[in-house]
């Protein structure tokens, strides 16, 4: 068995009137995983930082840039029958400002904006739901940790 560690995920977050809303990317029906809903996704290429590859994958799939960004303490991972492998993905946040426009990829048919709960029910694997626990968790409460875990672009 392999183990890859190839991916990346960033969720992206606004703050609107005290309530956090998270940018969910319905992916097309030609992609693999067609129609689901999620969080920004991407390869990290042989020459990047998982980091920059988030930013990177930000910007192409949603023309947005990132006020603040950061590490999420969460390793999402899944297994792959057909190659026998494993795979760890890092998780990053981003917080954009409330007003600015997204213009999506043709890696995506639609965009929405959903509260945390709703954003939980359209994602489809429990490392995501975690993740988007994690990011209210820190931002809300003011977690002292999440100063640690921040990047600064």
């Amino acid at each position: 068995m392999k183990i890859n560690s190839n991916l990346i995920e960033a969720h992206i977050f606004r703050e609107l009137n005290g309530r956090l809303e998270f940018l969910l990317l319905k992916r097309s029906p030609v992609q693999y995983y067609p129609n689901i809903w999620q969080m920004v996704s991407g390869k990290v290429k042989p020459e990047e930082k998982a980091y920059d590859s988030a930013l990177r994958e930000i910007k192409e799939e949603t023309g947005l840039t990132p006020l603040n960004y950061w590490v999420v303490p969460n390793i999402n991972s899944f297994y792959t029958a057909d190659n026998d492998s494993i795979t760890l993905v890092p998780v990053f946040a981003a917080i954009v400002k409330n007003d600015e426009k997204v213009l999506i990829s043709n890696e995506h048919s639609e965009f929405g904006w959903f509260t945390p709960e709703e954003a939980k029910k359209k994602l489809a694997w429990a490392g995501q739901h975690r993740s988007v626990d994690i990011i209210v968790d820190y931002f809300q409460n003011n977690n002292v940790f999440w100063n640690f875990l921040e990047i600064k672009i």
